[in-house]
């Protein structure tokens, strides 16, 4: 009777330590570069203009687009220079944290 008692009392315990806890997973700091991006791209949904969001998105299709500009294949008025300035390592990092945003 007494084990009963006990594990009853962790469950307890244990379910009051869980509705406690934060709803939201704390959001990472951006990586280099990303900041820059949101000079154009609205943060919010609803905000008019002809820029996408980015939040979201899912990674393999910023990264695609970050390498179309870059290699010429999308036209854009400052989107081919700026892809430029992002190596690889960087697009994919800033894409995966666009992407982990909602």
């Amino acid at each position: 009777m007494a084990r009963i008692l006990i594990g009853t009392a962790i469950v307890v315990v244990s379910a009051g330590f869980a509705w406690a806890q934060p709803a939201t997973i704390p959001v990472a700091a951006p990586p280099p570069g990303a900041s820059s991006c949101s000079g154009c791209h609205p943060a919010r949904s609803g905000v008019e203009t002809s820029v996408p969001r980015l939040q979201g998105r899912k990674a393999a299709e910023v990264v695609e687009m970050m390498q179309a500009f870059r290699s010429g294949q999308r036209p854009s008025t400052v989107m081919d220079r700026i892809a430029k300035g992002f190596s690889d390592a960087e697009t994919q990092a800033i894409a995966a944290w666009y992407q982990s945003q909602r």
